[in-house]
């Protein structure tokens, strides 16, 4: 096992200094803060992007704002999202204790033996998270917006959506717990189009209507078990932000 899975994409898609990360991160969960409606009720569980800061950034941070009220309850995330270098069969655990980024490390929440037992599609896989950045942008919102959690990293590779809620409502756990899933959208679209098309795909998000193609959600495989179990659990939803990288970047 190793001890740390160091930080692969600090410095490009995040700021890699410490001050400079802690200075955004802090800025946009305060901007967010701002622009969140007074009344936004406290998630049990996000749908949040992972491109770089500068694209999705300010969204991302509208989805942690949206936990600060809870941050003196909220000690554990599991968090799931898709696997863009590595290709595996199931949902990949990192095989390491501690995440690093340039704030400092993160606890890897252990998964109870009876759950591993229960669930063959989980499986130690360092090789898939090691460049995967699908899951590291999102530990430095959760380090400042939540301070000391623990995190339980699922790179989900090959899985059909039951098989991800099954394993999404094994980790459900109570208060204390909230499950982020990590998706963009459309990718390389003239802006007009990836408008109408994350429009149609939010619609659906909303429904609480899946399966969604990975032509419209890169991490569909994710976002489709979470729909299951939210349907499952009769859960209501609330669009917090869409936009695209010609929002933010302008490209």
């Amino acid at each position: 096992m190793q001890q740390v899975r160091p930080a692969a994409v600090a410095g490009a898609f995040y700021p890699g200094d410490r001050d400079t990360l802690a200075a955004s991160v802090a800025g946009m969960l305060d901007d967010a803060r701002a622009r969140l409606a007074p009344d936004t009720p406290v998630p049990k569980a996000l749908i949040a992007p992972h491109a770089g800061y500068v694209y999705s950034g300010p969204t991302a941070a509208l989805a942690y704002a949206a936990l600060l009220p809870a941050r003196d309850r909220l000690t554990r995330v599991v968090l799931l999202g898709p696997t863009h270098r590595v290709a595996v069969d199931g949902l990949a655990l990192p095989d390491a204790p501690f995440f690093a980024t340039p704030l400092g490390r993160v606890r890897v929440g252990e998964v109870d033996p009876f759950v591993r037992a229960l669930f063959p599609h989980l499986v130690d896989r360092a090789d898939v998270h090691a460049q995967e950045h699908s899951l590291e942008v999102h530990l430095p919102f959760l380090q400042v917006a939540l301070g000391d959690v623990e995190v339980v990293p699922l790179a989900v590779g090959r899985a059909a959506p039951t098989v991800v809620a099954d394993v999404i409502d094994a980790l459900w756990g109570g208060p204390e717990t909230v499950i982020v899933v990590s998706s963009d959208l459309s990718h390389y679209l003239p802006y007009a189009e990836a408008d109408l098309r994350d429009e149609a795909t939010v619609a659906r998000l909303l429904a609480l209507d899946g399966p969604i193609t990975h032509e419209d959600a890169c991490g569909a495989t994710p976002v489709n078990g979470l729909l299951v179990s939210a349907r499952r659990r009769g859960m209501a939803v609330h669009l917090l932000e869409r936009c695209n990288s010609g929002d933010t970047a302008g490209d």
